[in-house]
């Protein structure tokens, strides 16, 4: 019999539905695994199994309803949660519970959805890790700043979990973990309760083993529903194979991978063209810095002005040296993001989505960087839905991503050809 712990979302939520499985036997599982496993992978900064099971020993009461009725969540740790604390990995917050859920959270709950715990996060989901590790290898960094879903979603201690992407922290660890992660398009997920970094960029993603978990997630706390996506798709699409103009920065395990998976698409079906973005789009890899970190300057202003021994030293370094960017530079580079998005729709007239590297290459050894966002940054400005899969191993055995891009609001059509994708890659 198939561990409970490693069922999708989504058949969890049909055995629920149908009496063949108890939220309680789901969530067990899950904690089960999580009292094995995490010390080693440190992906959870807070879980209280006690109210875990009895939230789940309520569902099973109640009876199943909702699309997520029993099936456990996990929640990265900026976002924030009434019945448990949320830090944002930050001394500053050490004793710190919100008083309201977050927009999220409170539709995870209305959709019958297990609140499994909070997952770790880097400090404000800047760039300073936490404890967490690559399940693949200990060795290893998970990515971040999503370090703990991801690193959860992959080792079997829940199907699902949230992330968010400034710059490529649902991407990037997504990849490195070998699960699927999903950036949808900006504004999709409501973001109130979440701990603002930069509010021009702040994207809501979420992480599971498959695309059909991504999607249900999304659906059941989305303002916009996914109307048209299909686990099963129709015939196969157009792809336009995006190697960027940062393709020499890539790994040659990266490169073997990307063009491997671009073969095997075409010998299934799709129709596939090298895609080359035009060349002012380059600019947008040092804008999105740009305006990232202009915008966290001001949002973070409280801690840095009254907290500021409590701040690492890189961040608290970069708050100062940020406040002091040219409000001219910011709005340039606003001003030019806004002219690419607005040309952005006409340049895939003829292709569906794009193929294109998810990260440089397999997850960096240690624990003291989270990686390179260098093939996100700019899909992130853009506002565009991404998608990762898991595509292969590299040199160190540790797995490598393909991304797929699509049109702003054309998530549910990014998500279907995914899953074609997936499905063909297997």
């Amino acid at each position: 019999m198939t561990d409970l712990n490693r069922l999708s979302a989504a058949e969890a939520a049909r055995r629920i539905a149908a009496g063949k499985l108890t939220s309680e036997a789901l969530v067990a599982a899950c904690l089960d695994r999580i009292r094995e496993r995490d010390p080693q992978v440190q992906a959870w900064v807070h879980c209280d199994p006690e109210a875990a099971l009895a939230q789940a020993r309520a569902i099973d009461r109640a009876g199943a309803r909702g699309l997520l009725a029993g099936v456990p969540v996990g929640f990265k740790d900026v976002i924030d949660t009434a019945d448990m604390p949320t830090r944002y990995n930050s001394p500053i917050y050490r004793d710190h519970r919100p008083r309201t859920d977050a927009a999220c959270v409170a539709m995870v709950r209305h959709e019958g959805g297990i609140v499994l715990g909070k997952t770790v996060t880097t400090e404000f989901a800047s760039r300073m890790p936490g404890p967490t590790r690559n399940p693949h290898n200990l060795a290893h960094t998970p990515g971040g700043s999503s370090s703990g879903s991801a690193a959860a979603v992959a080792d079997f201690m829940t199907p699902l979990a949230f992330g968010t992407q400034t710059g490529g922290s649902t991407v990037r660890p997504a990849a490195y973990c070998g699960i699927t992660g999903y950036k949808p398009s900006f504004g999709t997920i409501n973001r109130s309760g979440l701990k603002a970094l930069a509010e021009s960029l702040d994207t809501i993603g979420v992480m599971a083993r498959t695309v059909e978990d991504c999607a249900l997630l999304v659906h059941a706390v989305s303002a916009r529903a996914l109307p048209g996506f299909s686990s099963k798709p129709p015939g196969a699409p157009r792809i336009g194979l995006c190697r960027t103009p940062r393709w020499k920065e890539a790994a040659a395990d990266t490169h073997a991978i990307l063009e491997n998976a671009a073969s095997t698409l075409a010998k299934r079906g799709a129709r596939l063209r090298d895609f080359d973005l035009p060349e002012d789009f380059d600019r947008l890899y040092e804008e999105q810095l740009l305006i990232m970190n202009f915008e966290a300057a001001r949002a973070l202003a409280y801690e840095r002005f009254n907290h500021p021994g409590l701040l690492s030293t890189y961040l608290r370094e970069k708050l100062e040296e940020h406040w002091h960017t040219p409000r001219a530079a910011y709005d340039a580079a606003m001003h030019h993001a806004r002219q690419c998005r607005a040309v952005f729709p006409a340049l895939f007239e003829g292709v569906d989505i794009l193929l294109t590297p998810s990260a440089p290459g397999e997850a960096p050894k240690g624990i003291d960087s989270t990686g390179n966002s260098l093939f996100n940054r700019n899909w992130t400005l853009l506002g565009v839905p991404c998608v990762t899969l898991p595509a292969g191993s590299g040199s160190l055995g540790l797995p490598i991503g393909v991304q797929l891009v699509g049109r702003y609001d054309g998530d549910a059509q990014l998500l279907t050809w995914a899953e074609w994708a997936r499905q063909a890659l297997e």
